[in-house]
């Protein structure tokens, strides 16, 4: 159980709809949009709605049992920073858990515009957000004070019947739910944008003529310290070697643990 938990970029409120009194006692919705706030979805446990950045967490030290933070993390201008202020209004022995989108996601579509506007402009301009690297995630919760750290990754592919029913759907997402469209065009752009459709058909398309956007899906674990937790063993206190793996069935059998 959770008496206290905090939902940081929570939307319209789309983690609190899988949450039960049972297990949260109390919920804090955090958003910098605030007509997402306004039009959040009820939920069977008591919640508060805050407008505030990610960045600027206004809480005191020590607060919350328990931080989540679904698919907004990847708009941050200073994820580091947010995750110091996460470990910050965690209690000690609180924990952390988070999914953001990972450095692959929309690769097709981000090749394809490059492809496009390199030919026609003779360069190209980020038109997706920036994403960090799986490889960088856990150091940068280590860095933020976390502990017993978790990171996996996941790739999930939605196919579209063509290019503007691709654009169509992540700019709706912009529009409806404020906090997972990841893409962005410019009026300069749409010459290019035009001339994409043949490098994404040709490069990702699949045989039944539909395109493909991956989704890459980080999801991390993090707990702030507390004297309870468990600790390594100290290093050269082992009394078993790896190499010894292979022999465990004989090990076994003579009854050695």
């Amino acid at each position: 159980t959770f008496p206290l938990a905090l939902d940081v970029g929570s939307g319209r409120g789309y983690i609190a709809q899988h949450l039960t009194k049972e297990t949260i006692e109390k919920l804090i919705q955090v958003d910098i949009a605030e007509n997402a706030l306004k039009n959040a979805v009820e939920s069977e446990i008591p919640t508060v709605n805050v407008v505030a950045d990610e960045e600027f967490l206004p809480f005191k030290e020590d607060t919350f049992d328990l931080v989540v933070s679904s698919l907004s993390l990847h708009w941050v201008n200073d994820l580091p920073r947010a995750f110091r202020e996460i470990h910050q209004v965690l209690k000690p022995d609180g924990v952390f858990i988070g999914a953001m989108f990972g450095g692959d996601t929309l690769y097709e579509l981000r090749c394809s515009l490059q492809l496009a506007e390199l030919e026609r402009e003779g360069g190209f301009s980020p038109h997706v957000s920036p994403f960090t690297a799986v490889s960088d995630l856990g150091h940068l919760l280590s860095r933020a004070g976390f502990n017993t750290l978790t990171v996996d990754t996941d790739e999930i592919q939605v196919n579209y019947p063509g290019l503007f029913e691709v654009m169509e759907d992540l700019q709706g997402k912009c529009i409806l739910y404020g906090n997972i469209n990841v893409f962005y065009i410019k009026l300069t752009f749409c010459v290019s944008f035009f001339f994409s459709l043949p490098a994404l058909t040709e490069m990702y398309g699949n045989s039944d003529g539909s395109v493909p956007a991956t989704f890459q899906i980080y999801y991390m674990i993090g707990w702030k310290f507390h004297e309870s937790q468990a600790r390594p063993a100290q290093r050269g206190s082992a009394t078993v070697s790896f190499g010894d793996l292979a022999k465990i069935d004989g090990l076994l059998s003579r009854g050695k643990k």
